[in-house]
């Protein structure tokens, strides 16, 4: 019989912004709110951000997002996506104008094949189109990142993001009205803390026509990631950085003169904001895009090394890496704008409030069951553990027990969204489970151990993170058979979870209470 063990749980930071919104910008988030987290809307109502900033006299002349339109009249195609089984292309838009995207038309395309993405529509009559990036002087040529690795909810509908791993990367080096030559500027993205590393360099904004390193200030775009370029950096990240080109700035002096700038910290969803007036000064603010206001960690002068003051700005546009294609990094990506000119604080408020609207990261609708889009946690029917669930801690998937007096993030933890079979052949009778505090991470085993990780598009990772539930061996609840390790099924052993068969040569194969330890309760998330 399975042995419980008491195990000690870590706790992670997780940082939000403190200061709440005040005058207009909290009446903006007041009302967005209620359209974004209450019946699911086709269309935004009122201002989105570039009708924002093009009141604020700041023009968006680039408006990429995957997610929604960011113009309150947009009525076009989003992104592009290109089917692996016959090449075939598609391109998603709207659901309406100025609305979510059409991710059920993805769906229907992309079933039984992948899909990539191959374009990134600008919104702007400026027509900056993102393709996937060519080699560059620090990288080989991209490839598109797989169209289904993020999908996430806004505006009550399930839609995906943009998820970068090592190798992908997106770029326009032929553009319009982008800021060059020292021009003022302004941009945003909304990114995830959850999905980061300290490599080369998850970037969204102006960047060298050449793929090449052409010299200090010859960059302006946002950086986030866990890289420190210059020490000291407070805290362990992710920073809300500059990439101005040779250096990760912080400030002036490129370190951190902000010691309470600890970073975001895994947070789901990041706003990050850059703006430089291509002359003397940049700033930098960050904030959580689903709840409260911007904080601002820099604002001062240009880096005191020359080449930066004035800034050499080329105008191309570049998203997951950096100018020269150093494309180590890794990132997610749902929606962003650069401007003409540097926006007002308060025109970056209220678009901050319009962001927080969208309700990213709110609940699918459904709870409970195996059907894709549905919230669900999953409880063991051991005699000895029925008060455990499966969860994740440090990357890995364990056991432990879950009450309602269990912490917020304990709860997150165990709580999983059930998404449609990532492995192409395995037929809507399989599943994927998606962490719900982590999006774009799912459950995967590997070397028959189980893990939270950032899918990646490969078929070896949709085939480990592909499950197929049958009634439970025991009798109670369900198993997960292994799609590709068909007489392996999910089972808690130890506190570690594992793909067990019924006798084995690995001690978690023990057939000592297999049939209890590999059926489970699906059961209503913890997670709100």
């Amino acid at each position: 019989m399975f042995l419980k063990l008491w195990r000690s749980r870590s706790q992670r930071l997780r940082r939000t912004a403190l200061s709440v919104l005040s005058g207009f910008a909290t009446l903006v988030l007041a009302v967005g709110l209620s359209i974004g987290l209450g019946a699911p809307q086709a269309a935004a109502a009122g201002s989105l951000p570039c009708d924002l900033y093009a009141t604020a006299g700041t023009p968006c002349v680039a408006a990429h997002s995957l997610v929604r339109a960011l113009y309150s009249s947009y009525n076009g195609s989003l992104y592009q996506v290109q089917r692996a089984s016959d090449s075939a292309t598609l391109n998603i838009g709207l659901l309406a104008a100025g609305g979510y995207a059409n991710a059920p038309a993805q769906d229907s395309f992309c079933t039984g094949t992948t899909c990539i993405i191959t374009k990134i529509y600008d919104q702007s009559s400026r027509h900056n189109d993102l393709t996937v990036e060519g080699a560059g002087g620090a990288g080989a040529a991209d490839v598109g990142a797989p169209a289904d690795a993020l999908p996430v909810t806004a505006g009550g509908h399930q839609v995906y993001g943009l998820e970068i791993s090592a190798g992908m990367g997106y770029r326009d080096n032929s553009t319009s009205g982008v800021a060059v030559n020292g021009q003022a500027e302004g941009m945003y993205m909304v990114t995830s803390g959850t999905h980061v590393n300290g490599s080369c360099c998850f970037d969204y904004g102006n960047a060298e026509t050449n793929n090449q390193d052409t010299g200090n200030g010859h960059m302006d775009a946002i950086n986030f990631g866990t890289e420190c370029w210059f020490s000291p950096c407070y805290g362990g990240g992710p920073w809300v950085q500059a990439d101005l080109e040779n250096g990760l700035f912080q400030s002036d002096s490129g370190y951190s003169k902000n010691s309470s700038n600890t970073g975001t910290g895994a947070m789901p969803f990041v706003t990050a904001l850059l703006k430089n007036n291509g002359q003397d000064h940049f700033a930098l603010k960050y904030g959580n895009a689903q709840s409260g206001s911007l904080t601002t960690t820099y604002s001062g002068g240009e880096p005191t090394t020359s080449g930066y003051s004035p800034m050499h700005q080329e105008g191309a546009i570049v998203l997951g890496t950096g100018g020269d294609n150093s494309n180590g990094s890794i990132g997610s990506f749902f929606e962003g704008v650069m401007t003409s000119g540097i926006p007002t604080d308060a025109a970056d408020n209220s678009v901050q409030a319009n962001i927080v609207s969208v309700g990213y990261g709110g609940s699918t609708g459904s709870t409970g069951s195996l059907t894709a889009g549905s919230e669900i946690s999953l409880r063991a029917t051991t005699s000895c553990c029925t008060t455990d669930y499966i969860r994740h801690q440090n990357n890995a998937a364990v056991v432990s027990p879950i009450t309602s007096s269990s912490s917020t993030l304990d709860k997150s933890d165990a709580t999983w969204i059930v998404r449609r079979a990532l492995a192409a052949g395995a037929g809507s009778s399989c599943v994927s489970f998606e962490s719900r505090n982590y999006p774009g991470d799912f459950l995967r085993h590997y070397n028959y151990q189980l893990y939270r990780q950032p899918m990646v598009g490969t078929a070896q990772f949709r085939s480990d993170a592909t499950f197929c539930p049958q009634t439970g061996q025991s009798g109670t609840g369900y198993s997960f058979a292994s799609y590709n390790y068909p007489t392996r099924f999910i089972r808690h052993y130890n506190y570690n979870v594992y793909i067990a068969s019924n006798g084995g040569s690995n001690t978690w194969d023990s057939a000592t209470s297999w049939t209890d330890d590999v059926s489970w309760v699906v059961t209503a998330p913890w997670a709100p």
